[in-house]
C-alpha cells in the first residue's frame, strides 16, 4: 500500500507574470515561444535542463529532416530557420541520407540561445514543472521547482510543450497511455574511428539501404524506398550476438543506425541501443534505463569493435545528456489525428501546417519522395476540460499510427508555431485558446512563413 505524507502549506512567491508560458525547450517549445512573441505578446520559455534544444542539444539527434528528398514538401517557417541559423553559424553538415541539415548537438544549444533571445522570448533555465495552477477548469500558470525554491509562474495562457504532457496530466487534462510503449534509446557518439576504411565498408561491403529495414527490423514500407541508401548498421551486431561476444537481453536490442561521419575520426548520432519495457513517465523506470542503457552501449562499443571495420580503436566520446524517449502521454484533444490522416493526405479548415507524409515507427517506413503531405489541425493541439492550455510536440492528440509521423522533430517545430501563434493572438483578441478565430491564427502564420494548406 502506497503511503502518503500531508504537504504543509504555505505561500509560493510569484517569479513572473506573462501572456504566453511555454514549458519545455525543445524543438516544439522554441518554436511556440517564438511563435508567440513574434506576434507581440510577453513570453517566457521554461526549461527544466541548462539549455534549450530537447532531442536534438539534449539526446544528440542530428537528423533533423532525414526525411527529406526531392520531391518532399514541407512547412516552412521556423523548421526552415532551425537547419538556416545552425548552417550560418557552423553547426551544420550535410545530411548522410536526405537533402538536409545534420544539427551539431553542442553548437544547437547557441544555436537555440539567438534564436530565442532575438525574438524576443525571455528564457528560464533550471526550473521543473511540478504543479499546474487551475481555477474553474482555467489554468492560470504553473508552479516550478528549481535552484531557487518552489516558485509560481502565471500566465494567460499554457503551452505544453514537455513532450510528455507533464502540464496537461497535472491539470487534469484527460489523456492516453499505451500499456506497451515505444523503446527508448540512449543515444552515443565514439571517436578514434578510421573514417575512411568505415566507410569503404559501408560503401563496397554492407551497402545498406532501407530494404534492410523491412528484414530485420519488420518495418513495411511502401516500396519506393527500398533502394535508397540508409545509414543502417544492424548486420555486426547480429553477428556478434550469434558469436556470444554480445548477450542477447530480454529487455535490450541492438542495431541501429548512424549520422555523422567525421575525418576526425568521429561517428555521431548512434542509434544502436534499444531499452524495452520503460515508461518515461516513472522516475525508477528512467533511472534503471539510464544505468542499462550505458552498460549495453559499451557492450555495443565493444561488439563494433570486434565487427565493423574501421572501429578497431573507436572508444566513447560522449552519451546524450539525457534518454531518447519517442512515446507517453497523448492528450485527448478536440480532434485525435488518425493514420488515414497522415496516409491519405487528410486536409482540415483549421489547419495550422503540413507536414509530409513520412512515417517512421510502430512497423511502418515511408519516406516523403512523392509531394504527398497532410494538414494538422488546431483542434489537435487543444485537450478537452482545461481552458487556456495548448500543447505541442509529440504528445498532441493522436492514434498511435499517426503518431508515428507527428512525433518527428520538424513536424513538433509546426505544431509549436502554431499554438504559440495561436496562444498569442487569443490573449490580443480577449477570447479563450479554444475559441480564437483560425482565420487570424493561418493569416499570422502564413506572414511568418509556414505553408498552412
Amino acid at each position: 500500500m502506497k503511503k502518503f505524507i500531508e504537504e504543509r502549506a504555505k505561500d509560493i512567491p510569484v517569479l513572473d507574470e506573462v501572456d504566453v508560458l511555454v514549458v519545455g525547450g525543445g524543438p516544439s517549445g522554441i518554436a511556440a515561444a517564438m511563435g508567440a512573441a513574434r506576434e507581440g505578446v510577453r513570453t517566457m520559455l521554461v526549461e527544466r535542463y541548462g539549455c534549450f534544444g530537447g532531442v536534438i542539444s539534449q539526446v544528440g539527434v542530428e537528423g533533423f529532416a532525414w526525411y527529406r528528398h526531392e520531391g518532399t514538401v514541407e512547412a516552412g517557417g521556423i523548421a526552415a530557420e532551425f537547419e538556416e541559423a545552425a548552417r550560418l553559424m557552423g553547426g551544420a553538415t550535410k545530411e548522410c541520407q536526405s537533402e538536409s541539415e545534420a544539427l551539431d548537438a553542442e553548437m544547437f544549444k547557441c544555436v537555440a540561445d539567438k534564436l530565442v533571445l532575438e525574438a524576443g522570448v525571455i528564457p528560464l533555465f533550471y526550473c521543473f514543472a511540478s504543479e499546474a495552477i487551475v481555477n474553474d477548469g482555467q489554468i492560470q500558470g504553473i508552479i516550478v521547482d528549481g535552484k531557487s525554491g518552489r516558485q509560481a509562474i502565471l500566465a494567460k495562457r499554457v503551452i505544453d510543450c514537455t513532450g510528455d504532457a507533464d502540464v496537461a496530466a497535472l491539470a487534469g487534462a484527460p489523456f492516453t497511455k499505451r500499456e506497451h510503449l515505444c523503446s527508448v534509446t540512449p543515444l552515443f557518439n565514439v571517436r578514434g574511428v578510421d573514417s575512411e576504411k568505415f566507410q569503404n565498408y559501408i560503401e563496397n561491403d554492407l551497402k545498406p539501404t532501407y530494404s534492410d529495414w523491412r528484414g530485420e527490423w519488420e518495418m513495411t514500407t511502401n516500396g519506393k524506398e527500398d533502394d535508397m541508401f540508409s545509414p543502417y548498421l544492424v548486420a555486426p551486431f547480429r553477428k556478434a550476438i550469434e558469436d556470444g561476444v554480445l548477450d542477447k537481453e530480454d529487455d535490450v536490442d541492438y542495431g541501429g543506425s548512424y549520422s555523422t561521419v567525421t575525418k576526425e575520426g568521429e561517428v555521431l548520432q548512434l542509434n544502436a541501443v534499444f531499452i524495452n519495457g520503460v515508461d518515461c513517465t516513472d522516475v525508477r523506470d528512467l533511472t534503471s534505463a539510464e544505468i542499462s542503457g550505458r552498460r549495453a552501449v559499451l557492450k555495443a562499443i565493444d561488439a563494433m569493435r570486434k565487427y565493423v571495420p574501421g572501429f578497431e580503436n573507436a572508444r566513447l566520446r560522449n552519451f546524450g545528456m539525457t534518454m531518447g524517449t519517442r512515446e507517453s502521454r497523448q492528450i485527448d484533444g478536440l480532434y485525435r489525428l488518425t493514420k488515414e490522416d497522415v496516409q491519405n493526405q487528410a486536409r482540415f479548415e483549421d489547419s495550422i501546417g503540413i507536414f509530409p507524409e513520412f512515417i517512421d515507427g510502430n512497423g511502418v517506413l515511408w519516406l516523403p519522395t512523392t509531394g504527398r503531405y497532410y494538414q494538422i489541425p488546431y483542434r489537435a493541439l487543444v485537450p478537452r476540460e482545461i481552458q487556456n492550455l495548448l500543447v505541442a510536440g509529440r504528445a498532441i492528440s493522436g492514434e498511435i499510427d499517426a503518431h508515428a509521423s507527428f512525433r518527428n522533430m520538424s513536424c513538433c517545430v509546426v505544431t509549436g508555431q502554431g499554438a504559440g501563434t495561436a496562444a498569442a493572438i487569443s490573449v490580443k483578441e480577449g477570447v479563450p485558446a479554444a475559441e480564437v478565430d483560425i482565420k487570424k491564427v493561418q493569416k499570422a502564420l502564413e506572414k511568418q512563413g509556414v505553408r498552412v494548406f
